[in-house]
């Protein structure tokens, strides 16, 4: 029984009342725990780093593949409803598009009271840089980049990974993007061992950060910014990043919201020189922050729309 019609705005709906909710049986914080505790073990049971990293992301990614199809298959043996409860309720857990306006509203909030160390606080929570010295302007920068990434890792790649595969591709998702967050990075302690994750992330994200410039101008043009400047300038300076993806949806937002984004950052206290990102702009003030929510709210529910009837024309052929 194609239950998607009903199984896409449920938990899209869900997300934008409840958010992320948080507790410590979460999955996406269950899969952080596991990544955590099996690392060492894979590092000194498997030789060779590089591939104790493959194996290490290979049985991650599908075990969770597995419980989560199994979970499913379980709760269909009792019903068809209680098991489109059961996938409602779980892919609930893959997107966040309340918690990333949230975010951003957070550090709006403390910017304008001019509490600039809970500013750095909350920034320091949702990005992967240094924020200690980071004044208003590279605080406001770092938000607005984290809302346009965040925007195809936790919105665009789960809905899309949801309408092709269900919960259990989505959920599978959700792993390859937690073991890049915590083991795919280019150090000398994950150079070897998290190849393999970070590979596999670019690789899961490539179409769905381009997919995502559509869905983005859409919002643009709605919330009253320039479609037109957003899509030129993600055209012209997407791959002015050193990720193969993120690059993408941060161009569109510069352009779409006129600011200049990106440039040199401080990674664990080692500085990474990286381009600006809409150069002919000017630096972004903190209520670039409110326009960067708005936009990332119209393009998640111009990506629901489409994503609903692309499953459904994907879950009509599989049943058909």
């Amino acid at each position: 029984m194609n239950t998607w019609w009903i199984v896409l705005p449920a938990f899209v709906i869900l997300d934008l009342l409840l958010g992320d909710p948080e507790k410590p049986f979460h999955p996406i914080r269950l899969m952080g725990k596991t990544i955590a505790f099996l690392e060492p073990i894979f590092r000194k049971r498997i030789r060779g780093e590089q591939f104790a990293g493959t194996l290490f992301v290979f049985l991650l990614v599908t075990g969770v593949w597995t419980l989560t199809y199994g979970i499913i298959s379980l709760a269909d043996n009792f019903s068809h409803e209680l098991a489109t409860v059961v996938e409602i309720i779980v892919l609930f857990y893959t997107i966040s598009i309340h918690t990333l306006i949230l975010a951003g509203l957070t550090v709006y909030e403390h910017l304008k009271n001019g509490h600039i160390e809970n500013a750095r606080h909350s920034v320091s929570m949702i990005v992967g840089r240094d924020t200690q010295s980071l004044e208003k302007t590279g605080l406001v920068r770092a938000t607005i980049e984290t809302i346009a990434e965040n925007f195809v890792d936790g919105i665009v790649s789960p809905l899309l990974f949801a309408a092709i595969g269900g919960a259990p591709l989505a959920m599978a998702y959700k792993m390859i993007n937690t073991l890049d967050s915590m083991i795919g990075y280019k150090n000398d302690q994950y150079r070897r061992f998290g190849a393999a994750a970070a590979r596999l992330d670019d690789i899961a994200n490539y179409v769905p950060a381009r997919l995502s410039l559509f869905w983005i101008c859409l919002g643009a043009r709605l919330c009253g910014f320039s479609s037109e400047n957003a899509w030129k300038t993600a055209m012209k300076e997407g791959r002015n990043h050193p990720s193969p993806n993120a690059g993408y949806p941060e161009a569109a937002f510069a352009g779409a919201l006129g600011v200049r984004l990106n440039g040199p950052s401080t990674y664990h206290g080692k500085l990474v020189s990286k381009p600006f990102i809409g150069m002919q702009y000017p630096e972004p003030g903190s209520n670039h922050i409110l326009q960067a929510c708005g936009l990332v709210l119209m393009a998640s529910l111009w990506t629901t729309a489409f994503v609903w009837v692309f499953g459904l024309f994907i879950n009509g052929i599989v049943s058909g």
